[in-house]
């Protein structure tokens, strides 16, 4: 926490350095730079003295809005350089009305006289009412507070309040105020950027929240087969992606799984890839199954859409109650990988692929009957996983780059959960670094 400035007595102008000259204060609102130049320094033709103090953060002129009702016209504020040697500008306001037209962007800083009425709260017993307005006013600005002298306690419910700090009317001289200034224009942007990262924070927890629960949760209770699921987006700071995937199990004891993929990558993809999902499980918990399935699911898609160029493939199963057989769709979908005891892991066939979701109205899309034995490992992964490139060239993993990379790792002896773990960090590893695509992968595994 930054620490407040102490208070101090007044300096006078030959101890400060700064010269005490006092500015016109005529009209209703003002404003003066004060051309107040130390002993020893020269101004250059640009108003700014030669021998500058040096701050990044200092490359134009401060300006200091003063709102303060002195009817004597007596100035309270003396003159002032920032820390790169700039005079300090100041304009002042003698109520809040006037304030309102002066505070434009180039304002860094109000020095505010918490004795000013608050407009509407004459009468109130709030007396701090004005500084709350200004806050209102000026939420963007950095605010100084002046009172009367030995009024502390009202000072430091100013800061309490929202004001950066809080000076002494009869103790200003230049430096304390210049310093006073910086102090409140860092403290500021400081402030500010601490909420923004709070604030960016929230979000991200809100979203991490909210698509976590838009994952799927497998429905396989009282299936004798095991489940593993990997999931990769290639949005960045993204847990959802425009891939998705589900498993259910229906009541005759058929376990029907899906994995699809949205084209696209960005928020409104994830959402439409979400109500695809939920949209199939209600679907194959009403009894539909392939072609009338995804007929439904593309009359969805076509109503949910943003644009008519937005399209989907999808790869659906529903394997036995016996575990030893399967029907496939698929509709633009790269194919299931099989793998059994003894015998290489291969493909399933793709010769009747139908059209991906969204591309022709009126689409059909055949159910091919599958074999699967009695011990089995099944693969659903969207294209994600297969379209990475391979080092630095143009060429890309591929199905059979990744056929030959799981033959690999189930010789290794890698299953389940560690193996679809491997496969997707070699795949990022041949591509030299993060996936631009998203990257889904289901296993089925069937053990007696």
């Amino acid at each position: 926490m930054p620490v407040p400035i102490p208070r101090q007595r007044a300096i006078p102008a030959a101890e400060s350095g700064q010269a005490q000259a006092a500015s016109p204060r005529g009209g209703s609102a003002e404003e003066s730079v004060k051309d107040a130049s130390p002993a020893g320094r020269t101004p250059d033709t640009a108003g700014n003295t030669t021998d500058k103090v040096e701050n990044n953060t200092a490359h134009t002129n401060l300006t200091l809005l003063l709102i303060e009702d002195d009817p004597a016209g007596s100035p309270i504020v003396p003159d002032m350089l920032d820390q790169a040697g700039k005079p300090i500008r100041v304009r002042t306001a003698r109520n809040l009305t006037e304030a309102g037209r002066l505070l434009t962007d180039d304002v860094h800083c109000i020095l505010l006289d918490l004795a000013l009425p608050a407009p509407g709260h004459a009468d109130s017993e709030d007396e701090l009412a004005v500084l709350r307005h200004v806050l209102e006013l000026a939420p963007r600005h950095a605010v100084l507070a002046l009172t009367a002298s030995g009024d502390a306690e009202r000072g430091a419910e100013a800061v309490r309040v929202g004001a950066q700090d809080y000076l002494f009317r009869d103790e200003l001289d230049g430096r304390l105020l210049s310093r006073a200034i910086r102090y409140a224009v860092e403290r500021k942007r400081s402030e500010s950027a601490e909420r923004r990262l709070a604030e960016g924070r929230l979000r991200a927890q809100e979203n991490r929240r909210l698509e976590r629960g838009l994952l799927p949760t497998p429905l396989l209770e009282g299936s004798p087969l095991r489940f593993a699921a990997r999931y990769r987006p290639g949005r960045s700071r993204a847990l959802l992606g425009g891939d998705f995937y589900d498993v259910v199990r229906t009541p005759d004891g058929t376990v029907h799984a899906m994995i699809g993929d949205v084209c696209g990558h960005g928020p409104d993809e994830a959402a439409l890839g979400v109500e695809l999902r939920i949209a199939w499980r209600a679907l194959t918990l009403a009894g539909l199954c392939g072609d009338q399935l995804l007929g439904t699911l593309q009359q969805v898609l076509e109503h949910e859409r943003a644009d008519d160029e937005i399209f989907a493939t999808l790869c659906t199963v529903d394997i036995a109650p016996d575990g030893r057989r399967a029907g496939l769709c698929l509709a633009g979908h790269p194919s299931p990988l099989l793998a059994r005891p003894g015998k290489p892991a291969r493909l399933l066939p793709y010769d009747n692929n139908g059209p991906a979701l969204g591309m022709l109205p009126g689409a059909r899309w055949p159910r091919m009957q599958v074999e699967l034995g009695a011990e089995w490992s099944l693969m659903l992964y969207t294209d994600g996983l297969i379209e990475g490139r391979i080092g630095q060239g143009r060429e890309r993993l591929g199905q059979d780059g990744m056929t030959e990379m799981i033959r690999r790792q189930l010789a290794e002896g890698l299953r389940g959960e560690q193996l679809l773990r491997a496969a997707v960090n070699e795949v990022r590893r041949l591509n030299g670094g993060e996936l631009t695509d998203d990257v889904a992968v289901l296993l089925l595994d069937r053990v007696p």
